[in-house]
């Protein structure tokens, strides 16, 4: 008899915060090198304190799908290794608050934001900032 695994079913709601906290929670751990992979078990894991360890996993699966984490997802919860280049790059245009903060206030009253238009925004405005723009 084939057994069938099933995994909870969650609904779940893309959440650009918690993406930038697991962002810069993961690019702040030195156990992230590259070397080994870390699953979480629960969600302060990944050093998230208000989110349940199912949408932890969600995002992980959603940042690894983006290129954004080396890791591997599939049933369960998700292994990740480190940062890719382009979570690197991501990152670095989110990391400071005033920009992300201004990058949010930019997406106000825009329901959806697909991850490349707020990497784009978030860009722009550190471009503003650096007079690189008129």
């Amino acid at each position: 008899m084939q057994e069938v695994y099933e995994r909870p079913k969650v609904e779940m709601q893309r959440d650009m915060d918690l993406i930038r906290d697991l962002l810069v929670n993961i690019a702040e751990d030195s156990r992230f090198d590259g070397t080994r992979w870390f699953s979480p078990n629960k969600a302060d894991d990944f050093g998230v304190t208000n989110h349940s360890v199912e949408e932890v996993a969600y995002h992980l699966t959603l940042l690894i799908e983006a290129e954004y984490l080396d890791g591997k997802a599939g049933m369960g919860v998700p292994a990740i290794s480190r940062l890719t280049w382009d979570g690197h790059e991501f990152l670095d245009n989110i990391r400071d608050t005033s920009v992300w903060e201004k990058t949010k206030e930019r997406l106000q009253g825009i329901p959806g934001v697909a991850l490349s238009v707020v990497a784009a925004i978030a860009e722009a405005e550190i471009k503003k900032r650096l007079g690189l723009t008129p």
